[in-house]
């Protein structure tokens, strides 16, 4: 049998994403906006499966060929015809549609490999006696060949995206290691070159020497440079022996396509800040140019209030092992206005609750650049997850300097974090009513405090490249009690400093940044929070931290040491954290369920929250702004793997806490997305049942027009990358 946490249950939960009400609200121009900008986020998030696994674009492409030449349920039929049993088969629907959502068939949230839970002779008998099969045996059977195995395949290097021997990734070719990342970084920020949109190759030329290609994701190719182009990286160049080779047109048709449909989103932009952000995004994905990207995100930043929102780039650097490559992402969006004038508030006291915070006012911003703070009811999110709330743009020197908008996904937040009792697992059963009630209200006063005031806080220390300091350099280091000693030269960025444990680090910091402030009765009042069903807002938020820290365990690899996931990760040092503050403050004890198999109880003592609690966190995120701040790495580094660490020892038996984790543990919810198309000039909306095979549906749907230009297009990049996946 296959491990349970490399398969997806055939009773995932699978929810709708409505956003039909708040789309229809919108006007023709809004439509057509939001329409084309959607397309050029779907056609964007193939480039995710590039970035995923050398098998997931051709299972992608098999997936689709059968699912557009027989519907799920006319396939039914077939499968039932070559023995698959009703089971059988909705765990292969099951496994086609987490492809889908997670654009690839690794987990966007943990980081492990999942395989379809049926016999592999018994899809291949599906796949030979399919009509796709029937219209193209030629062509089906090379795809099978390309991926039948890879699919299936549990070796131990394959269980988890990673770096070198310890997992797969696509970022990088299959011959390189940490060394080669290192390298390629002190390079990277050498010439001034952003890692975000890059993937790196380790080849070997004709004369046995080692060349290092640092692709760019574009369109344009290296042989069609445009006359006065700015942007102009490109070449040979020697770097510490080495030889360096940086080109262009990495998923090249892909961004032209994403290009194409920005380009038509532009006759419908509703500002002149609009127009530019779209002006700027082209020449960004046409050329390759992040700076480009930057310039576009500035004016997507002074775009206060659109009714449409959107964001689209290589933005995320979660499943980059090293840590410095985005991820191809993008969101289309509309206001909700009601939750978005809670945010307003929360902006506008912002300035009074920055001080708050337990670290130096030498150590925040100059000047908070009040952001845009809105809820959103998301309409489209390509990529290979869909978060609760984003803070972006991830530029550290335009969010020192220019600003940032927060966004909360309502109508994500309206469906994922809903909770059953009967599958609450390590909760005390007096805290079970009180946890269902105020979860989701509780989860969105964090998001908000998680998003504006943890990530929009914290100042960076940076010496430009004219030796100018942005701090005064007599200053006291609060931790060492001595003058500051470190700090970001010119061309280091926090992702590039901290590089692996830069995103889990950050996501803890805010989520501190969340529990601390969460204590503040004014903010609760915003909410619509105040007497005793705030005190219980802020144990159910307290609470949810220290489980979610216990859930982490699932996202831990004990065979390498390695945290698959950085929010978990973020959430199990905070455990840590708690545990050690001691005086029955937080307590874990391990039981036996009325199953008769493992089980384990969370207790919290609400009482000492606002002190041994509030003590505790007041003390570490202190520590962690600090390292930040100073770009402290050594320290910072030491620090965050002491309270990363699981082990089995006494009294909390980690590793067999674990056990108990994944025997209970439930996947997480899939989405179901709508669609828009034109007709007659007009766009229509479509939505799909809320199940595997609707869910599939909406892919196949998404991209009938030019399934076939795609397919091509997916299987020639898969196959041009193929040979550096073999070593």
């Amino acid at each position: 049998m296959v491990d349970s946490q490399y398969i997806l249950p055939n009773d995932i939960g699978i929810s709708l994403l409505d956003c039909r009400e708040a789309f229809q609200l919108l006007s023709k121009e809004e439509k057509l906006y939001a329409h084309y900008v959607s397309r050029a986020c779907w056609y964007g998030g193939l480039v995710v499966l590039l970035q995923t696994s050398p098998e997931s674009p051709s299972i992608f492409v098999l997936l689709q060929k059968f699912f557009k030449a027989q519907s799920p349920w006319e396939l039914q039929e077939t499968a039932t015809a070559v023995g698959l049993t009703p089971e059988e088969y909705q765990a292969f629907l099951v496994y086609a549609a987490g492809v889908y959502c997670n654009m690839g068939n690794y987990k966007s949230f943990g980081d492990t490999k999942f395989v379809p839970n049926l016999p592999q002779e018994k899809l291949k008998e599906l796949v030979w006696q399919s009509r796709a099969f029937e219209k193209n045996p030629e062509e089906m059977e090379r795809l099978w060949q390309a991926c039948g195995n890879l699919m299936f395949s549990l070796d131990n290097r394959q269980k988890q995206l990673g770096l070198g021997t310890k997992g797969i990734t696509t970022y990088f070719s299959g011959n390189c290691d940490l060394k080669d990342a290192e390298l390629a970084q002190r390079f990277l920020d050498f010439k001034g070159i952003s890692a975000y949109n890059t993937r790196l190759f380790k080849i070997v030329d004709d004369d046995g020497k080692t060349v290092y290609e640092v692709r760019l994701a574009s369109v344009i190719m290296d042989d069609a440079l445009s006359q006065g182009e700015p942007f102009n990286s490109c070449g040979t160049y020697e770097f510490e022996g080495f030889k360096f080779k940086v080109t262009r047109g990495d998923h090249s048709p892909l961004m032209k396509k994403v290009v194409e449909n920005l380009e038509k989103a532009k006759s419908y932009a509703a500002t002149a800040n609009v127009e530019k952000m779209l002006e700027h995004y082209t020449r960004s994905f046409s050329t390759g140019s992040i700076d480009a990207h930057k310039e576009g995100s500035k004016h997507w930043i002074r775009d206060e209030g659109p009714i449409v929102e959107s964001y689209i780039g290589f933005i995320e650097s979660y499943r980059d092992p090293y840590g410095s490559r985005g991820e191809f992402e993008g969101f289309v969006a509309v206001v909700n206005k009601d939750m978005s004038a809670k945010f307003a508030q929360l902006v506008a006291s912002a300035e009074h609750l920055l001080p708050q915070l337990p670290w130096p006012k030498h150590f925040e911003k100059d000047r908070f650049l009040k952001p845009d703070f809105t809820s959103l009811d998301v309409l489209t999110f390509a990529g290979s997850g869909i978060p609760a709330g984003i803070n972006i743009p991830n530029y550290d020197d335009i969010r020192q300097t220019v600003g940032f908008k927060n966004v909360s996904l309502g109508n994500v937040l309206a469906v994922a974090y809903s909770t059953q009792r009967e599958k609450l697992t390590f909760l005390e059963e007096e805290d079970k009513d009180l946890y269902i009630k105020w979860k989701s209200p509780s989860f969105e006063v964090q998001v908000g405090l998680h998003e504006l005031l943890g990530h929009g806080s914290g100042k960076l220390f940076v010496q430009d490249n004219k030796g100018k300091f942005n701090f005064d350099t007599s200053l006291v280091n609060p931790e060492t009690g001595e003058t500051i000693n470190s700090w970001y030269k010119h061309g280091e960025t926090w992702d590039s400093k901290f590089s692996t444990i830069a995103s889990t680090y950050e996501e803890c910091r805010a989520e501190c940044v969340g529990l601390y402030l969460c204590l503040n009765q004014d903010i609760l009042k915003i909410f619509g929070h105040e007497g005793t069903d705030a005190d219980d807002v802020i144990y159910v938020n307290w609470l949810t931290m220290v489980r979610a820290g216990v859930l982490g365990l699932e996202f831990y690899t004990p065979e390498n040491q390695k945290w698959r996931q950085a929010h978990m990760q973020a959430r199990f040092v905070i455990l840590r954290v708690l545990l050690e503050a001691g005086q029955g403050f937080v307590t874990l004890r391990q039981t036996t369920g009325t199953d008769g198999k493992p089980d384990a109880i969370i207790s919290l003592d609400r009482s000492k929250i606002a002190t041994v609690g509030k003590t505790a966190i007041e003390t570490f995120l202190r520590k962690l702004q600090v390292y930040k701040t100073t770009a402290d790495l050594d320290s910072g580094r030491a620090l965050y793997a002491r309270y990363s660490q699981v082990t089995d020892s006494e009294p909390e038996r980690f590793l067999t806490l674990r056990e108990t984790v994944l025997l209970r543990k439930e996947a997480r919810k899939m989405f179901v997305q709508a669609n828009t198309r034109i007709e007659g000039g007009d766009v229509q909306f479509q939505n799909y049942e809320a199940s595997a095979a609707g869910l599939i549906q909406s892919f196949v749907e998404r991209f009938s027009e030019d399934s076939e230009e795609l397919d091509l297009c997916l299987q020639d990049l898969c196959h041009s990358d193929s040979k550096h996946w073999v070593f």
